[in-house]
C-alpha cells in the first residue's frame, strides 16, 4: 500500500502533536517524497484486518483562506517552469475536452482573480453536493454532464476550467473542519480544494463551499486525485471502515 496520510511539509512549523502513523498490526513503514514534494509511506500489509491510523494537533493562526481580487493572471509566456504541468489535462480533469466549453462560460469575464471566481460561483451552483452518489472514476467531464458529485468533484471540474483558461491549478486535499461556523456540523472526510497561480504565488480556491474557510491544513497537492489519493492498494482489499475527524481544541 501506498499511504498519503500526512500533513504536507509546508505547515510543519504550524504542528504542535507530529502525526506519526500507527498500524495494527505493527508493519514496516517505508517513508518517502514523491514527485510532488508529497510526505508519503509504503507498506506491505498482511493478510486479514490492518488498521492504519494517525492523529496530529496543528495551531491555525485562524485567519480565513486570503482573498486578493488584484491578483492578475498571467499569460503563459510569464509562468514559472514548475507551474507549467498545472496546465495539462490530466487523467480526471480533461481540461482539452472543456476548453470549448470553458471559453464559452469565462471568455468574457475579467482575467485574474475575478475569473477563477467565476468558475468556483459556476462550479459552486452547478453541481449538487450528493455522498451518496461518490464516485472514485468521475471525471471533470462526467460531473458538468452529470451535476452531482463530492468536493473532489467540485475541485476537478473547477480545475480543468482554470486550465482551460491557461490559468494553472493543483488539486489539493487535507483536513478541512467547521472552525467559526456554528453546529450542527457534518460527518468528517478528508477535504478536496485546488489552488491557483495568480499574481506570482498559489491561492486557495473551494468551489465546494465557496467562501473563504479557516483552519485548511493541506495533506498533499497534485494533477488531480490520482497524485494525492490517501491509500492506494495493490491486490484485492475491502475498506471496512473509515473515520476522520477534525475538531477545534481548548487552548493549553
Amino acid at each position: 500500500m501506498l499511504l498519503m496520510l500526512n500533513i504536507h511539509y509546508s505547515h510543519a512549523y504550524e504542528i504542535v502533536r507530529p502525526d506519526h502513523l500507527v498500524t495494527t498490526p505493527s508493519v514496516m513503514i517505508t517513508p518517502y517524497r514523491d514527485g510532488f514534494g508529497n510526505w508519503c509511506s509504503r507498506i506491505v500489509a498482511p493478510a486479514g484486518r490492518t488498521t492504519i491510523s494517525t492523529s496530529a494537533i496543528v495551531r491555525s493562526n485562524g485567519i480565513p483562506d486570503a482573498v486578493v481580487p488584484t491578483a492578475r493572471q498571467f499569460e503563459v509566456s510569464e509562468l514559472p517552469e514548475d507551474s507549467l504541468v498545472y496546465l495539462l489535462a490530466s487523467r480526471y480533469c480533461e481540461s482539452d475536452l472543456l476548453a470549448q466549453i470553458a471559453w464559452q462560460h469565462f471568455g468574457n469575464t475579467q482575467p485574474g482573480w475575478a475569473r477563477v471566481q467565476a468558475i468556483c460561483d459556476f462550479v459552486h451552483n452547478h453541481i449538487r453536493f450528493d455522498y451518496s452518489q461518490a464516485r472514485p472514476t468521475r471525471t471533470a467531464m462526467e460531473a458538468y454532464n452529470e451535476r452531482t458529485g463530492v468536493c473532489r468533484d467540485f475541485a476537478h471540474l473547477a480545475v480543468a476550467f482554470c486550465r482551460a483558461m491557461n490559468i494553472p491549478a493543483r488539486y489539493c486535499t487535507g483536513y478541512l473542519g467547521d472552525i467559526g461556523l456554528p453546529p450542527p456540523y457534518r460527518p468528517g472526510d478528508f477535504a478536496g480544494w485546488f489552488e491557483a497561480y495568480l499574481g506570482g504565488q498559489w491561492y486557495a480556491f473551494d468551489p465546494r463551499n465557496n467562501t473563504p474557510k479557516i483552519g485548511r491544513i493541506l495533506i498533499a497537492r497534485g494533477r488531480d486525485a490520482v497524485d494525492v489519493a490517501i491509500s492506494t492498494t495493490f491486490g484485492p482489499n475491502t475498506l471496512a471502515s473509515f473515520t476522520v475527524t477534525c475538531d477545534e481544541v481548548a487552548k493549553p
